[in-house]
């Protein structure tokens, strides 16, 4: 019995009324005779494989030399680029309409009978055929006989294809063939796939580690691109495409692209081909001794951000690192994205150059100017500050005079009147205080401040109450040869020269008076004068109190300097 398909498909093919049948199986008779008588070759030449040599390359057909009268042609789609001079092994499959040989680089034989056919069905062997016409599921192909090809066997993409195909040299391979119902059925796709992959090993072979060569995209991926080679596909990755930085390979290439590129590594084991294009071009590093130098300011764009810091793209393939510690001078940076982002440009000043490493260490706070700078113009011993509380240690306070600048307050300068153990038993972070300036270190950035000093204290009082001439009642407190320190009151010290001290206007009836009391009775008396009293004279020593006349009065200095009244 015929095959319901191929039945199917001849009805479909011929004329549905017995006439018309007769008509086109005396047609297809005559039509293969025809093509016996165009295409008939020697038998010795039937599969017998030829090797020839490329005399001429066009773009659609290759020029082969086979030692006939007349050269033979190969298709340039073959998948396997020639060149003229190279030798390559063919088979003669016919003629073309032109008059040359018509070659394929399979060993194929045209079966001229049906012993033909069922020995190329056992054998398994390729066939050359002709397609006569698009029917019902698939094409019309003269095989010698009238045979069916199923479209999905056609290795045609779409209908469109298959159209391109009639009238088309084809090689196929038998997979159904009924004698008695002269029923056959061929298959091109496997022929196909068998070409492609021995043109791949071909070609696998003959590439090498350094080779440049063309290819064509094939396919794209987020990971990178497919290369044709020729018959064998090669990865370019995403980031052996571009010395710049490539997100995704579409943003580069297209599909069918033709692209050069250079063999990086051949895996034999695995048969996969690594390839690069940035290979091809000028490092761009090669130039970065001569075009960037320390100090120089750069603008460029962040290209992403980690927790330690911000990359950032001067140039394609050249990129710097902001850390994190140079994106600030006063606010601690806990992570990038805190301060910059991804697509933003930022100007940046180059901290460091390393070419043997290709490194760029970038500063983005230097790009804004140095606050020490400024504040070592601006600031003077003496001078006043005001800004928050920011940290303590155990020995002192840190203020925030300005971004990125910042002064000390040691515990000893917080408070004039209470001895603190820890700066937090009279400070807050956070808490706004003014300072005075003690010392500027520019070039260690350290500056020493005092909190105290703006705090009004008794000698502050003392001076401003008082001034040169006035008689004031104070107590000797020790005496070194010609000077002496006396005590004018609580924490209130004055100086005085006692080279001839005359007798005392009044003593004490003993030199360990009670402080508390002096303290009264001078803090009395200071505003009036010299006390009355009958002169008792009596040598200078410790512990007597008696009249001073102020000499001099130092109020920056807070020195008081007395002679006797």
């Amino acid at each position: 019995m015929s095959n319901p398909e191929t039945s199917q498909v001849q009805s479909t093919v011929e004329s549905p009324n017995q006439t018309s049948q007769a008509s086109d199986e005396a047609s297809f008779d005559a039509l293969f005779a025809e093509y016996e008588r165009e295409h008939a070759r020697k038998p010795e030449d039937g599969g017998r494989q030829i090797e020839g040599t490329v005399i001429s390359v066009t773009a659609e057909q290759v020029f082969v030399d086979i030692g006939f009268k007349v050269e033979g042609v190969l298709p340039v789609s073959e998948k396997e680029p020639l060149s003229i001079g190279d030798r390559v092994l063919v088979s003669v499959k016919g003629r073309t309409e032109d008059g040359y040989y018509a070659l394929s680089r399979f060993k194929v034989a045209q079966p001229t009978d049906w012993a033909s056919l069922e020995k190329a069905f056992a054998d398994h062997v390729a066939i050359p055929g002709r397609v006569t016409g698009v029917v019902k599921g698939g094409l019309s192909v003269d095989v010698g006989v009238r045979a069916f090809m199923p479209a999905s066997r056609s290795g045609a993409r779409d209908a469109a294809e298959m159209e391109k195909l009639v009238d088309q040299e084809i090689v196929c391979r038998i997979t159904k063939l009924d004698v008695a119902d002269e029923n056959v059925v061929v298959d091109r796709r496997t022929v196909l796939e068998e070409e492609t992959r021995a043109a791949g090993e071909r070609r696998y072979a003959e590439l090498e580690e350094g080779d440049v060569v063309t290819g064509t995209v094939r396919s794209l991926a987020d990971y990178g691109a497919f290369i044709d080679l020729g018959g064998v596909d090669g990865l370019l990755h995403v980031a052996e495409i571009s010395w710049s930085r490539v997100a995704n390979p579409a943003d580069a290439l297209t599909i069918g692209q033709q692209v050069e590129v250079k063999v990086l590594k051949i895996d034999s084991e695995k048969q996969r081909i690594s390839l690069g294009m940035k290979q091809l071009q000028p490092h761009p590093w090669d130039a970065v001794p001569e075009k960037y130098k320390l100090g120089q300011r750069v603008t460029g764009t962040v290209t992403r951000t980690t927790d330690f810091g911000a990359f950032v793209e001067l140039e394609p393939g050249i990129e710097g690192l902001i850390h994190i510690s140079e994106m600030s001078w006063g606010k601690k940076v806990h992570k990038a994205s805190d301060v910059v982002k991804s697509g933003e440009t930022v100007e940046a000043v180059i901290l460091g150059i390393s070419a043997p490493e290709r490194r760029l260490s970038l500063g983005l706070k230097q790009a804004f100017g140095d606050p020490w700078a400024e504040a070592a113009r601006n600031l003077q011993p003496d001078s006043q500050v005001e800004g928050p509380v920011v940290s303590f240690t155990k020995f002192g306070a840190f203020i925030q005079i300005a971004e990125g600048v910042e002064g000390m307050v040691h515990i000893s300068e917080i408070s004039a009147d209470r001895r603190l153990n820890h700066p937090s038993d009279a400070l807050k972070i956070g808490e706004q205080v003014k300072a005075q300036v003690l010392s500027i270190d520019a070039g260690k950035r350290q500056i020493r401040l005092s909190i105290k000093q703006l705090v009004p204290t008794g000698m502050d009082e003392f001076l401003a109450e008082h001034k040169p001439g006035d008689v004031v009642r104070g107590r000797l407190l020790d005496e070194h040869g010609e000077n002496a320190r006396v005590e004018l009151g609580e924490g209130i010290v004055a100086h005085c020269r006692i080279a001839a001290l005359p007798s005392v206007a009044e003593s004490t009836a003993s030199a360990k008076a009670d402080l508390g009391s002096l303290t009264s009775m001078l803090q009395a008396r200071w505003k009036g004068g010299s006390a009355s009293g009958a002169a008792k004279p009596e040598p200078a020593k410790a512990g007597q109190i008696r009249s001073f006349r102020i000499a001099k009065l130092d109020a920056q200095a807070k020195s008081i300097e007395l002679e006797i009244a």
